[in-house]
């Protein structure tokens, strides 16, 4: 191997060894979870049934359109979280919705009361303008009562890394009212702290450096990506109509348990075996290759997933079983290509560029309508819909790159060992 390319050759190697054993082990110092402790879904580890009550005036009931738009903001709530595997009823009729949701993973002995908290803050945000004078015991500000701007207001919070000044920031979008507001308010207290409450707890204090025009602010002061995203995360979901209650709190149990998780799993592992044999006998040193690739491509999903605490629901597998599929289509399509160079006369090297080269259109082509397609089903399902659509999604952008610049780094690093050369060993 060229000194280059064998380095790289081993970098990828132990990349995907590390990821294996984070995927086995876990990375608790990363927040991450071993795979056995990821969050399952309801159809495989059970969950908590809670039913929300609006805290409402004695004889005055929520309106079917406030029952509408609680549910929305339960729903980007749960989304920011990473629970797609949820079950949301609103009760019209009753005044109520009814939240169903997963487990939290690490719990052996599971507190109803603690999942409630998963759902996020029944409560309304507001930005406020501060008092000096008007503060706790612990020195944070009361609320005034002062509002700048609503909940409702906020299109969008994301946490960024501010490159100018360098930091964790939490980026805001605002709509055209509250743009117009937050103008006219940030020119008015330049210097001063606008805190940002929800319902009466504080929960960030950002400071107004200069005028905000146009909608688009940042909050500084984050000290970790972890830290913005939670920000962000509660800013994001917006205001509720009014506050709710939760009561009622059950366990459930789960819809197919975890004898239809190892039955599926072993579908998985056994179909994985298959593929890598049947990659073994077409393309040898390639299909080697292929399969060390997409053995990364799997622990790299299950670390995303534990990660991102995204629940893992059957469906869910099914989408990481179908992006193996689209890697190992990725690779026969390369492969194949590279074969028909090496008839053609051409030398290792040059088959092996060229065939990545012009099999790049054809691949990108069914990566990118099959991502199309998850996008598609991410915006208009729920549930467990989404959740297949997310590791759909996740492990098909994945798959497209563990197959061009994964295989391709470990066979051009093959092609420069003169012992493994031969053409028999690359299907030709």
């Amino acid at each position: 191997m060229r000194g280059n390319n064998g380095v790289k050759f081993f970098l990828v190697i132990l990349l995907i060894g590390i990821l294996a054993y984070i995927a086995v082990y876990g990375a608790p110092f990363l927040g991450i979870n071993k795979a056995s402790n990821m969050r399952f879904g309801i159809d495989i580890k059970g969950g908590i049934a809670t039913t929300l009550y609006p805290d409402l005036p004695a004889g005055q009931a929520p309106t079917d359109e406030q029952l509408k738009s609680a549910r929305t903001v339960i729903e980007k709530r749960l989304d920011g979280k990473g629970i797609y595997d949820r079950n949301i009823t609103t009760e019209n009729e009753n005044g109520r919705i009814i939240v169903e949701i997963p487990y939290k993973p690490g719990e052996k002995d599971f507190n109803p009361q603690k999942a409630v908290d998963e759902i996020g803050k029944t409560a309304v945000l507001t930005f406020q303008e501060v008092d000096e004078s008007k503060k706790d015991a612990n020195g944070l500000y009361l609320p005034t009562g002062k509002i700048v701007l609503e909940g409702k207001n906020v299109k969008d919070a994301k946490p960024e890394t501010d490159t100018q000044r360098g930091g964790i920031v939490v980026s805001l979008e605002l709509d055209s009212e509250g743009a117009a507001k937050f103008e006219e308010a940030t020119g008015r207290l330049i210097g001063k702290p606008i805190a940002i409450f929800m319902d009466d707890q504080l929960i960030s204090w950002p400071r107004v450096e200069a005028q905000i025009s146009g909608g688009h602010a940042v909050i500084t002061g984050q000290s970790s990506i972890e830290e913005a995203s939670n920000l962000a995360s509660t800013i994001r979901s917006g205001s509720l109509p009014f506050k709710l209650v939760a009561r009622d709190l059950n366990s459930i149990t789960p819809t197919l348990g975890e004898g239809a998780l190892k039955v599926t799993a072993m579908a998985g592992v056994v179909a994985f075996i298959l593929v890598a044999v049947f990659m073994l006998i077409m393309y040898r040193l390639p299909g080697l290759f292929a399969n060390i690739a997409l053995f990364g491509l799997v622990v790299i999903q299950i670390v995303m997933l534990s990660a991102l605490n995204i629940s893992l629901t059957l469906p869910g597998i099914a989408g990481i079983i179908l992006s193996i599929g689209m890697g190992v289509d990725a690779n026969v399509v390369i492969f194949e290509r590279i074969k028909e160079e090496l008839r053609s006369g051409k030398t290792l090297r040059a088959s092996i560029e060229l065939g990545y080269k012009r099999a790049f259109s054809a691949i990108l082509d069914s990566n990118v309508t099959t991502l199309i397609s998850a996008a598609v089903l991410y915006y208009l399902g729920t549930g467990p819909i989404k959740g297949f659509a997310m590791t759909m999604f996740l492990g098909v952008l994945l798959s497209f790159f563990t197959a061009i610049t994964a295989s391709r780094i470990m066979l051009k690093a093959a092609a420069d060992v003169d012992v493994v050369k031969h053409r028999w060993l690359y299907g030709a």
